[in-house]
């Protein structure tokens, strides 16, 4: 029987701190503060200070923390926001459901984030911000996005739901712009056990607004002095984000080691291109995507099935030709290289629980596919 590799394995890695959540989670139960716990709190506190910011607001999801970060920055219909468009639906939708328009750029066929050459060519007077997404573990080229940004007034949001815990240069990704946000779906590098986002800045009266807005924009309770939402991380999450954020830099640290043992095994094949790296980011290797032929993508994948392991495909459709945003008017075409990445990349298993002889059995499947 062939060996079996889950694409994640949850299950694992929570069994690993089963006794310190169960003992936080039956605390939290019997301490009854459900919604906006003490631990919430404290879980803000804690990744304010792993991420070096002033100010951590968590909310329900990492859909909401976008949607939340243009709120406060006071984006309006008719407004413009610049976004790549290889990324999650999510990033493009937070942008939609508020009448704002998505700009769409194609990314760097090297790094897959934002390609940073076409974003002055999108700029007009609706423009009012860039939105980077810093895809699969590492952070897109903030030195020039902050440059662009300040020579034309326009605000920074950085979506960093996959790339948690990585740096660019001297700051830690999700504080360079003018507000960071993450998501802890459970699948992220450090996840919640169902949804859970956070909104991040340094700057205090944006942060300010940000809560009011995740509490139905009330700066106390049954004065509301603005429009919000009710996007809350509940007290249980908290508590087990809490213990998780412990981990996270160890969980990262083996997610980087697995990444180096793929290279090494899989350098001398010239079928495949490896991820490379943005050398002003570390990565956190939230996914490990290499690169192969299309018309040799749907036979590896299912040679790696056959052998009992997963893969997954980021992402399949870019967003400017999915059918919710034709309204758009974008064409097959228009950015040839993120349509190009979705036809030809593999996203392996890279998830902390694996050991050195399951990456160098992917690494073999994969080598032995194109024999």
């Amino acid at each position: 029987m062939n060996q079996q590799i889950k694409f994640l394995n949850l299950t694992a890695e929570h069994k690993d701190i089963q006794r310190q959540l169960d003992k936080a989670i039956l605390a939290a139960v019997h301490k009854g503060d459900y919604i906006q716990g003490e631990a919430v709190k404290d879980f803000e506190n804690n990744l304010a200070e792993f991420l070096s910011v002033k100010h951590v607001i968590t909310c329900a999801n990492g859909t909401d923390a976008l949607q939340i970060a243009m709120m406060a920055l006071g984006l309006k219909i008719g407004d413009e926001v610049i976004m790549p468009t290889f990324t999650y639906v999510a990033t493009a939708e937070a942008v939609a459901i508020l009448g704002i328009k998505p700009i769409f750029i194609d990314v760097d066929p090297n790094t897959f984030t934002i390609d940073t050459h076409q974003i002055e060519s999108k700029i007009t007077d609706k423009t009012k911000a860039i939105l980077p997404v810093h895809l699969f573990g590492q952070c897109a080229d903030m030195d020039e996005i902050i440059a662009i940004a300040k020579a034309h007034d326009l605000a920074v949001i950085e979506d960093t739901a996959q790339a948690l815990g990585s740096s660019y240069k001297d700051n830690i990704s999700g504080t360079i712009g003018d507000i960071g946000t993450t998501s802890f779906f459970p699948s992220k590098n450090l996840g919640a056990m169902g949804d859970g986002g956070a909104v991040f800045t340094n700057n205090s009266k944006l942060a300010k607004k940000i809560r009011m807005i995740t509490q139905h924009g009330q700066s106390k309770k049954y004065h509301h002095n603005i429009i919000g939402l009710n996007s809350r991380l509940d007290t249980i999450q908290a508590v087990i984000l809490n213990i998780k954020l412990q981990y996270l830099e160890q969980k990262i640290h083996r997610r980087q080691q697995h990444a180096s043992l793929y290279d090494t095994y899989l350098l001398d094949d010239n079928n495949i291109q490896l991820p490379l790296r943005n050398y002003d980011s570390t990565h956190t290797f939230h996914q490990y995507s290499i690169k192969v032929e299309k018309d040799k993508r749907d036979f590896i994948r299912k040679r790696l099935y056959d052998k009992g392991i997963d893969s997954m495909v980021y992402y399949p459709i870019p967003i400017h030709l999915q059918e919710a945003y034709q309204y758009l008017a974008y064409q097959a075409g228009d950015f040839p290289i993120s349509e190009q990445l979705c036809n030809e990349l593999i996203s392996l298993p890279i998830h902390p629980k694996l050991n050195s002889d399951d990456i160098s059995y992917i690494s073999d499947c994969i080598k032995t596919s194109f024999s």
